[in-house]
């Protein structure tokens, strides 16, 4: 089952805060490319823009996030970087495809053209993501820089985003109707 991506709007920064400080050490230098303290963290995340950058996130049952994706948009030069992140206790269920595939559509049908994405050489998760999500993958001193050219917007890619809303929109309401069961019910 395809993992259900939702679009993350400013008041939900906290827990995308707390989604990247739980991540352990060295999946936040893969993450950022360098080690970043708690406090770097929060920089980060308080500076997104939320009305111009795009934010995207898995939920689990618990309504924390398992997997976020950051889509800065650079309107002016027309390319869409991605910066993704899963829990280790959620990887390998397609969480970072997902994330991946819904960052990417959203970025076709905002009209860009390129969709770019760096990380370490060393990250083979992240160069294997990209390799099969068909990003143009070049290793240079120690980077991996990935790239790949968007297709146009087409009415069938705004028609699939607007059913993929729906989809997360009842995904989550599911998910927050869940947490009202008596604590045994949820574990069955």
């Amino acid at each position: 089952m395809t993992p259900v991506v939702q679009k993350l709007a400013a008041f939900q920064r906290a827990g995308l805060l707390e989604h990247l400080l739980g991540l352990a050490a060295e999946d936040r230098r893969l993450r950022f490319g360098m080690l970043m303290q708690d406090e770097a963290i929060a920089c980060y995340v308080d500076k997104i823009d939320f009305s111009s950058d795009k934010v995207f996130g898995i939920v689990g049952l618990d309504l924390r996030l398992i997997g976020a994706a950051h889509l800065a948009l650079n309107r002016e030069a027309g390319f869409a970087e991605l910066g993704l992140s899963v829990n280790a206790s959620a990887r390998g269920k397609g969480h970072g495809f997902a994330l991946l595939q819904r960052a990417k559509l959203h970025a076709v049908n905002l009209g860009f053209r390129t969709l770019f994405m760096c990380c370490l050489a060393e990250n083979k998760t992240m160069v294997h993501l990209a390799q099969r999500a068909g990003l143009k993958v070049v290793v240079e001193q120690g980077e991996v820089d990935a790239r790949l050219r968007l297709d146009a917007t087409s009415f069938g890619g705004v028609a699939l985003e607007a059913v993929e809303d729906q989809l997360a929109l009842m995904d989550l309401f599911w998910k927050q109707q869940l947490q009202w069961l008596p604590a045994p019910v949820r574990a069955a």
